[in-house]
């Protein structure tokens, strides 16, 4: 149930706010939800909306560049926007737009690489940048560290807490498990992955594939006589959309 500045809101009263197929569906799925989803106004929702819609675009975007994979003892990027730091991560230069940085890794894919934590973070910052537009993601980021869950922006917290929700939604991060690794392949103990629509997910490194063939791509880097398989979380790693909302309308 959506509840916008505390009234219920109808289908009829809802419709307009969605600008495409994929919004539609995302809204669809908040409107029927047995809980009470609250926004303080219309466009608080079509932010959500469009951020998780972006966050799709996004993760396409990104499986297209090129980007490799690569633990971050091997990582790389382009020194022209960034600074490879001694634990694998990317910092951006002084003196660069991080507008432009995250652009980079977009255009030139192939002079990165990285392994799959690091790439959502990629993802989220390129949505919020089509959302938000060059200025105010400049504003809002004037420092960006690329390293995993590690130097994450306070506005980007949730995204590396993976929390148990109701329903889970185009635009979450999900986390595929595997208890088994071959410790010879720990890269594998897991895949983090963007929901593209609730039946395929883009994980860097493996690709855009349903859930059964990321599972079955994770249970082949199995310790010999495992007898766990891989499985997908029961949770998310989800953006606060009600703080990157306010953090454009304030800035």
């Amino acid at each position: 149930m959506i509840f916008i500045a505390g009234k219920q809101m109808t289908p009829e009263a809802l419709s307009g706010i969605s600008q495409n197929g994929l919004e539609n569906s995302i809204l669809t799925e908040l409107a029927s939800a047995s809980e009470k989803l609250d926004y303080t106004s219309e466009d608080q929702l079509r932010f959500e909306l469009h951020l998780r819609n972006q966050t799709v675009s996004a993760a396409k975007e990104l499986e297209r560049s090129d980007m490799g994979f690569a633990v971050f003892r091997k990582s790389r990027c382009n020194s022209e926007y960034w600074k490879r730091t001694v634990e694998g991560g990317f910092l951006l230069k002084s003196g660069v737009k991080p507008s432009e940085a995250i652009q980079d890794i977009f255009k030139n894919g192939r002079k990165y690489a990285t392994e799959c934590a690091t790439a959502m973070v990629i993802v989220y910052y390129r949505a919020l940048l089509a959302v938000w537009g060059t200025d105010p993601f400049n504003r809002i980021f004037p420092r960006i560290e690329l390293m995993n869950w590690h130097h994450l922006d306070p506005l980007l917290r949730e995204v590396g807490l993976m929390k148990k929700y109701p329903f889970y939604l185009p635009g979450d991060r999900r986390y595929f498990a595997n208890p088994d690794v071959d410790p010879l392949t720990p890269q594998w103990q897991g895949e983090n992955v963007i929901d593209l629509n609730g039946k395929l997910y883009y994980g860097h490194g493996i690709g855009i594939y349903n859930a059964e063939t990321i599972l079955r791509a994770l249970n082949e880097s199995r310790i010999e006589g495992a007898d766990e398989s891989a499985y997908l979380m029961d949770s998310a790693g989800r953006p606060n959309f009600v703080r990157l909302f306010s953090a454009v309308q304030s800035r």
